[in-house]
């Protein structure tokens, strides 16, 4: 089984609004970050309802969990630029995956190490 990009949490959140530009990517297999996760599961205001459907979505999903690698390369990220705590254990996550990571967020396009896919 080979996972073909990791989605970043904006991503998500479009494939649940029906975003009709990602509509290629439903046929691929997503892997998501913890982060992404904790983003889209604990948001403010988020129903009963919301919840079953992300979490449906998120099954679909490979999850990659947080270690002790990721760790250090979000350290190091942070070291070298200004970049969010989440965007930078999601970086992290492609990186030590060594996969693309599948945005819409034109910030992680200062990790120049980074397999990005910007999408516009």
């Amino acid at each position: 089984m080979k996972i073909d990009f990791l989605a970043d949490t904006n991503i998500l959140i479009n494939l649940l609004e029906g975003d009709r530009r990602l509509a290629v990517y439903t046929e691929k297999l997503l892997a998501v970050s913890f982060v992404s996760e904790i983003e889209l599961l604990g948001m403010k205001g988020i129903s009963k309802n919301e919840i079953v459907i992300s979490q449906a979505l998120l099954d679909d999903c490979i999850l990659l969990p947080y270690s002790n690698e990721i760790k250090e390369i979000a350290i190091k990220l942070r070291q070298e630029r200004k970049i969010s705590l989440p965007d930078s254990l999601i970086a992290a996550t492609g990186l030590h995956y060594e996969l693309p990571i599948l945005t819409f967020d034109k910030g992680f396009s200062k990790i120049p190490s980074i397999h990005l896919l910007l999408i516009e």
